[in-house]
């Protein structure tokens, strides 16, 4: 039996970790920042060469004016909510003065899923949540020329592009330097194509809240404290899971497509700028502006006019 697209994309992101870790042999793992401090200077660091990355290599355009993206201390009123997710203030179209934050604790080896993966490198994260991620694409998004582009929000397209991001960074070349990182980025894959899955058997009531974590603790593998509360979210928010994955294959189809129209006028930094630009709308409209393709929405329109 053939897989299923979201099992073909699991089985590809579990083969890829493997073979990573196979290439980086003999490699010393990741270590813990040794504390707060160092961590979040490391990662303002970080993020500084990361915006140069995206210049450098023609992959984005960084305005000067844009603020950062900025790791600070975890808040004492906001200990309470950090076992339910991460903790981020993206700002808004108001405050476009003001920098990023994502509030962390305290390094250690207890720490969940993803706040572990960030005490050990602050760009896996970063790339997806900051830089040049949503942090990076809202502000581009919220400057927009069109009023209704600045405050509309589709999840396809906005959690697709961070993970688009994810894997378009790592084959850029930015964690070379940190050949273990590479493995996180394919772990984060793994998620994200199992979310899918537990996303879909939630709504349909074939797995109850405990059957998601379990699976999902089991199968990236990570926490069953951060399991559970993905396996929450999805219940709660159906739908939402699926977005990343589904967003970042409309992405991929559509860079295709455009090189493919564009051939060797294909430039990746017009394609995302236009990309992250425009952001927050659905990647079918944004084909269509972009290619002048409008079988994706004319697909939608036959599916919304059918009995």
């Amino acid at each position: 039996m053939p897989l299923s697209d979201e099992s073909a994309t699991w089985a590809r992101a579990v083969s890829f970790e493997h073979y990573e870790s196979v290439r980086n042999q003999g490699l010393p793992e990741l270590k813990i920042a040794p504390n707060l401090e160092d961590q979040i200077r490391k990662a303002q660091s970080d993020e500084l060469a990361i915006r140069k990355f995206l210049e450098d290599k023609r992959i984005l355009t960084v305005p000067p004016d844009m603020r950062h993206y900025t790791l600070r201390p975890m808040p004492g009123y906001l200990e309470a909510l950090e076992d339910f997710g991460e903790l981020d203030d993206f700002t808004g179209p108001s405050r476009l003065n003001d920098d990023g934050v994502r509030w962390v604790s305290p390094p250690s080896g207890n720490l969940g899923y993803f706040w572990l993966a960030t005490a050990k490198d602050a760009r896996p994260d970063m790339v997806h949540e900051g830089v040049p991620g949503h942090y990076f694409q809202m502000c581009r998004s919220w400057r927009h020329d069109d009023p209704i582009r600045r405050h509309y929000y589709d999840s396809g397209a906005n959690e697709g592009l961070g993970f688009y991001a994810e894997e378009m960074m790592l084959q850029a070349g930015l964690f070379d330097d940190r050949p273990r990182t590479r493995e996180i980025i394919y772990n984060f894959m793994r998620l994200r194509a199992l979310r899918v899955e537990v996303d879909v058997k939630l709504a349909l009531g074939t797995f109850d809240l405990k059957q998601a974590a379990d699976y999902l603790a089991q199968h990236v593998p990570m926490d069953h404290k951060t399991a559970e509360a993905e396996a929450a979210l999805f219940a709660t928010t159906p739908g939402q899971a699926i977005s990343y994955q589904i967003g970042k294959n409309e992405i991929l189809r559509f860079l295709a497509d455009a090189k493919m129209a564009q051939g060797d006028k294909f430039s990746l930094r017009e394609f995302d700028d236009f990309l992250w630009k425009n952001g927050n709308v659905p990647i079918a409209l944004l084909r269509w502006e972009y290619l002048d393709k409008d079988d994706d929405i004319r697909v939608l329109d036959k599916r919304q006019t059918e009995p």
